[in-house]
């Protein structure tokens, strides 16, 4: 299983990567140290510092015809990664 998900792609991160932190989806398992080397090793970058963020699924409710249907959406862990000042991770690379 790999430690990164994906790149977080919103209006929030994007005004965060002009200070160079990049923000990202990780496993739920992993810790700060395994969060540095993956994005060392897959950016080619230094890094920083990393600010890691878990956050609860939100409960969400579904009125059906017979029932209604009760969950939650699944939780994860966000990580902010700082990269050392003059560094860019470009997301858009491979598009």
């Amino acid at each position: 299983m790999s430690i990164l998900k994906k790149p977080l792609v919103t209006e929030k991160a994007s005004a965060l990567n002009e200070s160079g932190k990049y923000g990202f989806i990780v496993a739920n398992d992993a810790n700060k140290i395994e969060i540095q080397k993956a994005v060392e090793k897959m950016y080619g970058v230094n890094v920083v510092s990393v600010n890691t963020m878990r956050y609860l699924g939100k409960k969400k409710t579904r009125y059906t015809k017979s029932h209604v249907v009760s969950g939650r959406t699944a939780s994860f862990k966000k990580a902010i990664v700082q990269v050392a000042e003059g560094e860019v991770i470009d997301f858009y690379s491979g598009i």
